[in-house]
Order: C-alpha cells, then structure tokens, then sequence
C-alpha cells in the first residue's frame, strides 16, 4: 500500500452512508447531528448488549423474588412443590415429574449458612448472576448420601470448622435447587425433605431455628424475569443489593454506560427511557433469535440430520466457553428459556441423571400453532432405566403451557399411557385428542404457540451415542 493510499485509509470522507443514516463530516470533525445520531446509536447498542449479559443476574432475581409473594423471606423458609409442580406458576421450563425444594441463602443477614442435604437429592448452589457454586448430591461431594454443606459469604476470612462441604460465594444471595425422586412415592419423597433439610447460621449450628417449608404446588407466581424497560430497573436493584464481588470491572462498566452504577439511583431522563425500551425490544427479538434458531451447531443433538431437536447447552458447556473465550451467544440463548448451572446437567452418564432434548420447530422448520394436530412417534424401547416425560411449554413464557391439563405432560410414569403392539409410541399435541388417543395427548391452544422437552430420566447408551432416537414432530393433515 503506497502512502497515499495509507492516508486515505485513516481519513473519512465528508459524507458516509451507514445503516443509521447518513453521517456528515466536516474534513474529519463530526457535525452536532452526527454526533447525536451516533450517541443514540450507541446507548442503544449498549442497551442491548445489558439485556443479554445481566439476562443471568436478572433471571436469578427473578427466581429469589418470585416466591416472596409465597412469604419465603428467609434462608430457613424453604419453598417446596410438595404435589409436584404445575402449570399454575411461571418457571423457566419447569419440569412435572421430580419434587423441587428451592432454598435462597441470605449470607448477608445470616453470614456463614449451613445447609443440611437430605440423601438422594439432586442440585446445586448458584450465585446471584446465575454461576455455578458447586453440586449436592451424586454429583456433589456428598456423593448421594447427604451431608452438611457450609456456604461462606463474599470476602470471608474467617475460621472455617472441620465436618463441612465448603463453597465460597461471590455474592450475598444463593439461590438453590434441589430436586427429589418421587420413585418410592411422592410422600415418601417430601417426608425426606422435610424431615431432613435443614438451613441456619453457622453461628447457631447448636440451636438452629425450625423450618418453615412452604408449598408452591397450584400456586400462581411469576420467576422469570420482565422484557420490557423494567428488566433495566430489576438489574439496577440487583447491582445495588449485591455484593461488589459481583461483578468484574468490565461488566461494571458497561451497566454504567446505561446509568446503573451501584450507590447511585438509576434515573434515566426521557431520552434514556426512550432508547433503552427500544434496545430491550430489540435484544428480547434477539434471545429469543437464538432460541428458535441458533446459529451454533453445538446445539443440535443430530447436527449429521435436519432435525429440529436441541439441547439447551451449546457442546453441553455449562460455562458457556470456546476455545478460551466467552461463548456469548450461547449463554443468552440458555439463559433465556432455562434455569439452574451445573455441570452435571450437562453430562450425560448411562443409566444415571438425566438428559434432555427440546424441539421448537416442527418438521418442517416452522413455529408450532396451537390450533392445529402434530404427532411425536418414539420407536420401540426407550432407552431410559428410570423414565421419560413429555412436556410442553408457552412460547411467551417459557413455562409450562396453561391449559385444561394443570400437568402438561405425560411419559412412561403415567398409568394409562397406551404404547403401539411394536412397543413404540405415538404422542399427539392438539386442542383436543385424537379419538382414542386421550391418554397420550397434550393440549394446545388455539391461537398460541408452543414448544416441547423430551427429558430422558437414567438415559441409557443408544441415547447417548444416538442410535435411538425420536422422531420429529410432524403436522397432521
């Protein structure tokens, strides 16, 4: 390249057609509209950019602050979906067949928490912008039979006594899921909750205060967090409760770029407000982009095929990396349509655990609509050694799709499910059944979309290296 050409390189024309307009020049300097328009352009870019980076903290906010309205307020009231849960309250596609008790630990009140974990059960503690703590459980260091876990607050440096699990938090607040087998019955499996889990301060290891344990079975309450301007507002009342481990300088520093700054009220002027509910139209388009159609093929479970079925974690990477760096797309993706970060939802182990595959789009491609008939063929012998489930969920939130049926599944656990003479089945999604086909249906709404997870509970090897699997789910003419 010739000098010349070099100074023509670094230099910008009085006049330049960009996709925001045209900007104008004057030798180089920007004119005062140019100016303008670049600035809105800019805190808009940034207010989408907010919207799908503190979708994690936003998401985990939302699960804490949701079952408030239930009266949980304290690391020794635990909410429990004693009957199971079902479509009446908003969780990010929430499942009908295992019993989950959802401890939230407030380490600034309580300081060092101590959480006694029943045996057999599943789940893990996750930070208050939604990163993995560690396991409990088979996966855990308890390894299944339960134990004590003994999780430290930001900044500890405290002693730290024998006999614990220990987990260090970023933050104050730890959300927690657990998930019990309901195998020997599901009053059997609440008995062991309840009679078993326990949370308290460190402080009253030797007098800790009784449970409370509420149930959330039946009950109407939202955990998923706002896509309008109001997203900008929970996130600042997050930045502002937490810790400053939180956060890095980064992250910092691009919430501030949209006015939340911890200490300091969030009070964008109109123009702010303005820009800000554009960007969060655009990013929510934007999630929900990745969702229905990604763009990473780490995603599909058969990416050898045109099938529409995917896995909720890009090459099963629950840290959402690759190649050493921040895998973006696909944390917004998970974060937007799922809950709960643990590497063992993301490994799949013959026999044990359990795994999932989830389908948006029909055969052809297309969103599902709610007032016509699709049917889901699953050949013969099902490779789980515990059971699958079928369950469909509302496109708008997340959750499971409210209709007729307060469980909106069905799987191999339901009595009167009807297999076909060859052993396989036929699942059907419709605003009403097929006749005959009553017990292996799930309703739709006219006017509605939907979409479904297939979860494999115990998947054995022919899901794993694929050589079983699901068909697609095809419109019925």
């Amino acid at each position: 390249m010739s000098f010349e050409d070099e100074v023509r390189s670094i230099s910008t024309p009085d006049r330049v057609e960009t996709s925001i307009g045209e900007l104008t020049f004057v030798d180089g300097a920007p004119t005062n509209e140019t100016a303008g328009r670049v600035y809105d352009y800019l805190d808009t870019a940034r207010g989408v950019e907010v919207f799908l980076n503190a979708m994690p903290g936003a998401s985990v906010q939302a699960l804490v602050s949701g079952p408030r309205t239930l009266g949980q307020h304290r690391s020794d009231q635990v909410v429990i979906f004693d009957d199971l849960m079902s479509s009446e309250s908003l969780f990010l596609t929430g499942n009908t067949s295992t019993l989950y008790a959802l401890p939230v630990l407030d380490l600034r009140t309580d300081g060092p928490t101590v959480v006694e974990v029943p045996p057999g059960m599943l789940g893990a503690f996750n930070d208050m912008w939604f990163r993995y703590i560690g396991d409990v459980g088979p996966a855990g260091p308890d390894r299944g039979a339960g134990g004590k876990y003994l999780v430290l607050p930001p900044g500890y440096d405290g002693d730290v006594p024998d006999g614990y699990f220990v987990y260090r938090s970023r933050t104050f607040g730890v959300w927690t899921f657990m998930r019990g087998s309901v195998a020997d019955g599901i009053d059997a499996g609440v008995a062991n909750i309840t009679e078993n889990l326990k949370v308290y301060p460190l402080d009253r290891a030797g007098d800790p205060p009784e449970m409370e344990f509420i149930s959330g079975s039946g009950k109407a309450f939202n955990t998923v967090h706002p896509n309008n301007f109001t997203f900008y507002e929970h996130v600042a009342e997050l930045v502002n409760e937490e810790s400053d481990e939180m956060l890095d300088v980064e992250t910092r520093g691009l919430l501030a770029a949209v006015g939340i700054e911890k200490g300091r009220p969030f009070a964008p002027d109109e123009r702010m407000k303005r820009i800000l509910t554009d960007a969060v139209a655009i990013a929510n388009a934007t999630a929900r982009s990745l969702v229905w159609y990604p763009r990473a093929e780490g995603v599909r479970i058969y990416p050898d095929t045109d099938s529409a079925w995917m896995m909720a974690w890009e090459n099963k990477d629950c840290f959402f990396e690759r190649d050493g760096a921040r895998n973006l797309d696909a944390r917004s993706m998970y974060h937007y349509a799922y809950t709960a970060v643990t590497p063992a939802m993301a490994v799949s182990v013959p026999g044990k655990g359990s795994d999932y595959a989830i389908a948006f789009l029909d055969s052809d491609k297309t969103p599902f609509d709610g007032s016509q008939t699709y049917r889901l063929h699953l050949p013969p012998n099902v490779p789980v050694n515990d059971f699958w489930a079928i369950t469909v969920y509302d496109t708008q939130t997340r959750s499971q799709l409210q209709t007729g049926q307060r469980f909106p599944s069905v799987g191999s656990n339901d009595e009167h499910i009807a297999a076909n003479p060859d052993g396989s089945y036929d699942i059907y999604f419709a605003p009403e059944a097929p006749e005959g086909r009553e017990h292996n249906w799930l309703q739709t709404i006219p006017g509605k979309s939907w979409f479904v997870a297939l979860r494999m509970y115990g998947p054995e090897q022919a899901w794993i290296d694929k050589t079983w699997r699901p068909g697609e789910i095809e419109l019925l003419d």
